[in-house]
Parts: structure tokens; sequence; C-alpha cells
């Protein structure tokens, strides 16, 4: 494993060195997947479950969400407006809590 991978890195170093334009290359291995599906997209408040609304009430209580926005993977980031600062959670679409 360890020289097939080796390999491909002296592959690719060696074609770069000969490329006209410069270009940023990635190594496919499940790894841009996962960055292409944290990519959010900005969504309405309204837009939002309401799983996602309710828990926010019951951790924050009252509070302004300033902004909402969604992924390929139905994962909630929230930016909240809370006492005059705001803070960014994660949740999905369920209302549970996501560590990023």
């Amino acid at each position: 494993m360890k020289n097939i991978v080796i390999a491909s890195a002296l592959a690719l170093g060696g074609i770069s060195t000969y490329a006209t334009t410069p270009q940023t290359m990635f190594f496919h291995d499940g790894i841009m997947d996962v960055v292409f599906q944290e990519d959010f997209t900005p969504i309405e408040i309204n837009q939002l479950p309401g799983a996602i609304l309710d828990e926010v009430v019951k951790h924050h209580g009252e509070v302004e969400i300033s902004k909402a926005y969604r992924n390929d993977l139905r994962e909630y980031k929230l930016e909240l407006n809370l006492d005059n600062s705001i803070i960014t959670v994660f949740k999905d679409e369920n209302g549970h809590w996501i560590n990023k």
C-alpha cells in the first residue's frame, strides 16, 4: 500500500513539473467528497425544520437566528445572535447537536 501511495505521489510530482498552467491537484480517495458535502449553502430561516427550532429555543431560549445554512448531508449551520455576539452551532435535521 505504501508503494502505491509513493508511486502516485512521484507520478503526480513529475507531471506537475511539466504542466504549462498552474492547477490545484487533488488526490481522490474519498476525502474530497467529504469536503464538498460540508459546503454549506444559505437558506431562509423559515425553511428550518421544526425540530431544530425547538432545540434552539430549548437550549438558548428566545434567541435570534441571524443566518442559516444547509449542506448535502442535511446538516444545518446556524448563526445565533446571543447577548450581542454571534455564535455558530451545527445541528442535524432532527435537532441533534453536531460537533465540528
